[in-house]
């Protein structure tokens, strides 16, 4: 992966989990880091981690909520590192419940994080790629977003919809040598699956013909592949990680 060798890539929710670990695999095959997370406390922890072991990367507060702190973000960015060459979409939540009993800010707070949050940051930072004529967005959705889970309508309307945004794009953006492509994570070990009982987590590995959770690292691996040249002539596409779970 040594075409990834100094790009300068922007991973939004990159403090924990899934992020971080995409942020760790990009800055192995030699990625410059632009790490974006709202809480301060944990992307400065995360930053001065990276930076110890010799990583080159920055830390930048945004919130994926707030339209004028993603635009105050990306200006912060490009002026740090002058531009972003690959982008990963992967700063979301969950706010679950059955479509009776959910309220409107719920639907609001995860559709404005997961969808319009990855369409702003976008916007923002895409002039820089056309310009440079390279470019690689990843957006991280779900498996839900493909076969949909009771419960999560919100977040399984947002990762549906993050899967139309990426195929609209890869078209617009194609003919500037910029590609667009989503992951669709299946059940994967993060803060927010551990929060599952024992029953709960026993069923969950019953619907995966691997029989296992997937890793942060499964993820990551995946962003590292759609990041580099050997997928230069992949666009539009989503590349489910989910051991088999669902099979299109």
């Amino acid at each position: 992966m040594a075409d990834i060798q100094g790009r300068v890539a922007l991973v939004t929710g990159a403090a924990q989990g899934i992020g971080r670990a995409i942020a760790q695999e990009l800055a192995a095959a030699g990625a410059v880091l632009a790490l974006a997370d709202v809480n301060e406390a944990k992307l400065a922890e995360t930053v001065a981690e990276f930076t110890a072991a010799g990583v080159k990367a920055a830390a930048f507060v945004i919130n994926v909520s707030s339209e004028e702190s993603i635009e105050a973000g990306a200006k912060a960015v490009l002026a740090h590192y002058g531009k972003v060459e690959i982008l990963v979409n992967n700063a979301g939540i969950t706010r679950d419940n059955l479509v009776l009993r959910m309220k409107k800010l719920d639907w609001d707070l995860v559709i404005g994080i997961n969808l319009t949050g990855a369409f702003l940051i976008t916007q923002a930072l895409l002039p820089a790629m056309l310009k440079n004529r390279w470019g690689r967005i990843v957006n991280i959705a779900s498996v839900v977003g493909r076969a949909g889970q009771a419960g999560q309508v919100n977040y399984s309307a947002s990762k549906a919809g993050l899967l139309g945004f990426t195929k609209s794009l890869a078209r617009e953006v194609a003919s500037r040598g910029i590609t667009v492509n989503a992951i669709a994570p299946g059940y994967i070990e993060t803060p927010m699956t551990a929060v599952l009982t024992e029953q709960q987590n026993a069923a969950m590995l019953a619907t995966i013909p691997l029989a296992r959770r997937g890793t942060a690292q499964d993820v990551a691996k995946a962003v590292k592949f759609l990041a580099s040249e050997d997928a230069s002539y992949i666009t539009g596409h989503t590349l489910d990680v989910n051991g088999g779970m669902f099979m299109d």
